[in-house]
């Protein structure tokens, strides 16, 4: 991987990432379109790639709302991100090299943008009344189920963000809450999957070759580089995607974003159908 095809894949982490339209699904839209991979190293090393600059995009979360994750003192805070969190964490370990194997293609993002995208359409209109203001009010309970939401996320193309912000809004949480439980629920479920695959997993490599993700990345001088230079990216434009969404949530809601999803679910399904991208 070259280092301009790390930017652009981590540029499309930062903006997409936060955002309810599928980091993972234009992420696999980009690779194919680049080809950034020949031997089944380079495969392995995107995918874990794509996985692994979510550790930039998670500090931006951080150094955004950096006074609720550093005030020890509201030790609930973490508590209900830990319960939120433990349906991803017990999904993924189980079927994560299923998903990645039977999933990752292009057919089944363009689905998935579809559906999702007609879903957000009509987000506002569903989920009415809400009554939770601040994560305060929020329950372990309602914690829990919107971390259950945030499992349908591992079908590629459905977007962890909208999968948390409907379940969200579907426990009665405010939209702008919704969006910023689903920023905090993020830092864990991200963290564990980054881990998972830097430390644990093991990454199939050339004539038959097993490697642990860390190796994948600390192998080669090119690797180390594309893995720096992603995070440092995803960074940078993932604060940028943060604000940008909260601002236009609190005025205009779901609705352009499920248009967009529609519109880019069937241009994909017509590059697929077409054999511009395989899928």
């Amino acid at each position: 991987m070259s280092i301009i095809e790390a930017v652009i894949i981590a540029v499309v982490e930062g903006l997409t990432e936060f955002l309810p339209v599928s980091s993972t699904g234009h992420m696999i839209i980009t690779e194919h379109l680049l080809g950034t991979a020949t031997t089944e190293s380079e495969k392995s090393f995107v995918t874990l790639f794509t996985i692994a600059i979510q550790l930039g995009a998670i500090l931006a979360v951080v150094v955004i709302y950096w006074r609720k994750f550093f005030d020890f003192s509201r030790w609930q805070f973490y508590a209900k991100l830990v319960v939120g969190v433990i349906p991803a964490l017990v999904l993924g370990y189980f079927f994560s090299d299923a998903i990645d194997k039977w999933l990752f293609n292009p057919t089944v993002v363009a689905i998935a943008m579809l559906a999702g995208g007609f879903l957000l359409l009509v987000i506002d209109k569903v989920f009415r009344n809400p009554v939770i203001e601040s994560d305060d009010q929020l329950s372990f309970g309602k914690a829990f189920i919107i971390g259950c939401w945030q499992v349908i996320s591992m079908i590629p193309g459905v977007s962890r963000s909208a999968a948390s912000i409907i379940g969200g809004m579907q426990q009665k949480l405010t939209r702008n809450l919704a969006a910023e439980f689903s920023f905090f629920l993020a830092v864990p479920t991200m963290f564990a999957a980054t881990a998972y695959s830097l430390f644990i997993k093991e990454w199939p490599g050339d004539n038959g070759s097993i490697h642990k993700g860390i190796k994948l990345i600390t192998g080669t001088r090119d690797n180390t580089i594309a893995f720096v230079a992603g995070n440092l990216v995803a960074f940078v434009v993932a604060i940028l995607a943060i604000r940008f969404f909260i601002n236009y949530l609190k005025v205009y809601g779901f609705k352009v974003f499920g248009i967009y999803r529609i519109v880019a679910g069937i241009i994909l399904l017509v590059l697929i159908l077409t054999g511009v991208i395989s899928g």
